[in-house]
């Protein structure tokens, strides 16, 4: 006679944080991560300093904590940019 040992599974709302070294196209399955976008000023200092989520130019909705200095702007942010800038 076997015992079956028991599974462990993780709950599905765990988020995982992946590092991608990279730039690679923007699409909807969480590539902007590695990204610096395009924000309001006053918004990102909220993020910042109170830890509060903001939203990019965009859509994408984080809480800022790394320099966007290390990061290439993200696409989606610089052809809504130049889009805007031109009308």
């Amino acid at each position: 006679m076997t015992t079956a040992t028991p599974t462990i599974t993780k709950p599905v709302e765990e988020t995982v944080t992946r590092e991608e070294t990279a730039a690679r196209p923007v699409s909807a399955d969480g590539d902007h991560d590695r990204y610096s976008h395009y924000v309001r000023k006053t918004d990102s200092m909220r993020g910042y300093v109170e830890g509060n989520a903001i939203r990019a130019l965009c859509g994408k909705l984080w809480v800022p904590s790394r320099d966007p200095k290390r990061y290439p702007v993200c696409p989606t942010c610089v052809e809504i940019k130049k889009l805007l800038q031109s009308s």
